[in-house]
């Protein structure tokens, strides 16, 4: 394999695994937040901010985690014939399957882009009593649709190296 693609894998891998240890903290972040919400409940007046920030914070546990489960083979699969195949046949599956997955990431990143720059563009805000802006959690869509298309692209070099007998 060229040393260039295995220069981006190790930095995709390094970035990614950075961004998902750290994202793993946001499920402390959500609890803190969700244990406020009933504690508000209890003892005075709901707060407005909590369901949707609660929300937010989800979402970005989510996206920027789902890079990281990727690359540590977390995502669920049908294993009914893949898992009795060998390594190469394996990578063989990944590689083709990993172009829908290209393009649909491709298509969400583009739509996440768009709707960021509206939201930037129009200061736009949630429609409900708590108002927030939007374009703070859809810059986190947009960067976790980027780290997940080069954790994709990442894995179909791998397999291309699996599948020429020089894994990564």
């Amino acid at each position: 394999m060229p040393r260039l693609a295995i220069a981006f894998v190790r930095i995709v891998d390094r970035m990614n695994y950075g961004v998902g240890r750290m994202a793993m903290y946001l499920l402390f972040v959500l609890m803190a937040i969700l244990m406020w919400s009933a504690i508000s409940k209890a003892v005075s007046t709901p707060s407005l901010w909590t369901l949707e920030m609660a929300q937010f914070v989800m979402v970005a546990y989510f996206v920027l985690g789902g890079p990281y489960a990727m690359q540590m083979g977390s995502h669920v699969r049908m294993d009914l014939f893949y898992a009795k195949q060998s390594p190469v046949r394996q990578a063989w599956w990944d590689a083709f399957t990993v172009f829908a997955l290209v393009f649909y990431l491709g298509v969400m990143l583009w739509g996440a882009i768009d709707s960021t720059i509206y939201a930037v563009s129009f200061n736009e805000r949630s429609p409900t009593a708590w108002r927030p802006y939007m374009w703070p959690i859809k810059v986190i869509l947009c960067i976790g649709f980027l780290l997940m298309l080069l954790q994709a692209i990442s894995a179909l070099i791998r397999d291309i190296a699996t599948i020429r007998g020089e894994p990564i």
